[in-house]
């Protein structure tokens, strides 16, 4: 498939009017959607698949500067040019302040891990973290790890309805909380965490917030300063972008953190951070994919030069509010399907719970293993996931055994009611005749 042209791209998403969002559009713009033979990504949790636009920066990166920054030739100086321009899209993606605060890097856990070690050679009387037992367990262990340091962990369970809740946590509170770790989505269930909510009663005693956003990234819109939080992780390969991960942190607090450095870096975000070289083209990528998103929220009568013409950030903003409300049908049609089949859904179940939650369902079917319904569904051309989900605290919570798990099933906004149907009968068919 030949991809499309930014122009066109946003030519086409507004061709119908009326409509928020163009279904047949957007998947016009995945090239691995249109691969035969025909598969259905229903394992976008593990990671999302990307748009042309996202091939076509890499591919030119590659091609066209594929050197190292700091030189004083133009390829060079392209390479610098390139960083510069991605971690101003971030920043606008996040809504923070000032691009300094964006680093780049391998990937999330990496950076949860970088923040962890820094926070642990600090901690003083201020050694108490809360953690969470629905969160992935890159943020989860990274934390208990400073325990060694003196550090004494605090758990803020999750709720009997499968999310975690602000009055549960403020009991929590003490003079010596130094910070709270949680997800603002929860990788196995899909619950939307008050973030915000939590940030306030933290920052009233004192107290940090750490957020990990690898997967409400696709899902919603991200703002760092409606979160109100102090440091937040992403992965690029969950939102439509190549494999690498973003770190955004408050400049005063980044400037205090101790961090590995070569001496002749200065001491100062994001250099301090970004550890030697990091994946140049999948930075060009990211920035593309944040492109992508963009083109998605512009009107059509403020898409030229002009008075009307609204802000990256303001097209962005809209862009993930029409895929939050696009998702919340997706998420109805999933909880029905799952329903008829008489599966056990973990977490938030009702269809007046949606708004709470993105379009990741955790399930099982009776008397049919985790492992067999995934490969009966790969076996039909749908791609899911079944284990622990990289959340053995929450299996153990849900009472179901950590050797089997769960079924996820996990979509994003390129995926289709028609998609789910096929999954639905797929997993009628299973039941039926085991």
């Amino acid at each position: 498939m030949q991809g499309k042209s930014q122009g066109i791209l946003q030519a086409e998403f507004h061709s119908q009017p009326g409509l928020n969002f163009s279904i047949e559009t957007i998947r016009s713009f995945f090239p691995a959607l249109h691969r035969l033979p025909a598969f259905t990504f229903f394992d976008n949790a593990a990671g999302a698949q990307i748009p042309q636009i996202v091939f076509d920066a890499i591919h030119r990166h590659l091609l066209e500067c594929n050197v190292q920054r700091g030189g004083r030739y133009a390829k060079s100086q392209e390479v610098d040019a390139t960083i510069a321009r991605a971690r101003q899209s971030v920043a606008d993606f996040l809504n923070a302040r000032d691009p300094s605060e964006i680093a780049f890097g391998m990937n999330a856990t990496s950076f949860i891990r970088l923040i962890s070690l820094a926070i642990g050679q600090t901690l003083g009387e201020r050694n108490e973290i809360i953690v969470t037992d629905m969160d992935h367990e890159a943020n989860v262990a990274t934390w208990l790890a400073l325990e060694k340091e003196g550090a004494k962990l605090v758990w803020w369970k999750m709720g009997e309805d499968g999310n975690l809740h602000v009055e549960d946590l403020k009991p929590l509170f003490s003079s010596k909380t130094r910070l709270v770790a949680c997800a603002v989505a929860a990788n196995s269930l899909g619950s939307v965490v008050d973030v915000a909510g939590a940030a306030k009663i933290a920052h009233e005693v004192g107290a940090e917030v750490f957020l990990d956003c690898v997967h409400y990234g696709p899902h919603g819109q991200m703002d760092v300063q409606a979160f109100d939080c102090d440091y937040l992780v992403c992965s690029g390969y969950k939102i439509f972008g190549p494999h690498m991960g973003f770190l955004w942190g408050r400049r005063e607090l980044l400037r205090k953190l101790p961090t590995f450095r070569e001496e002749f870096i200065p001491d100062e975000p994001p250099g301090k951070i970004e550890a030697g070289t990091f994946i140049y083209e999948n930075v060009a990528g990211m920035d593309a994919a944040i492109s992508y998103l963009e083109s998605l929220g512009k009107r059509p009568q403020a898409a030229g030069d002009g008075a009307n013409k609204d802000s990256k950030r303001a097209n962005l903003a809209r862009a993930m509010q029409s895929i939050r409300a696009y998702e919340e049908s997706l998420s109805l049609e999933m909880l029905q399907v799952l329903n008829n089949c008489g599966a056990t859904i973990y977490g938030l179940a009702r269809n007046n719970q949606v708004h709470d939650r993105v379009p990741t369902l955790c399930f099982n079917l009776p008397n049919v293993a985790p492992a067999k319904v995934t490969e009966t569904l790969a076996s039909n051309g749908i791609g899911i996931r079944d284990g622990h989900m990289y959340a053995p605290r929450l299996m153990k919570r849900l009472g179901v055994r950590l050797d089997s798990g769960v079924v996820r099933a996990s979509l994003v906004h390129y995926n289709t009611i028609d998609e789910i149907h096929s999954f639905g009968n797929a997993l009628l068919d299973l039941t039926k005749h085991g």
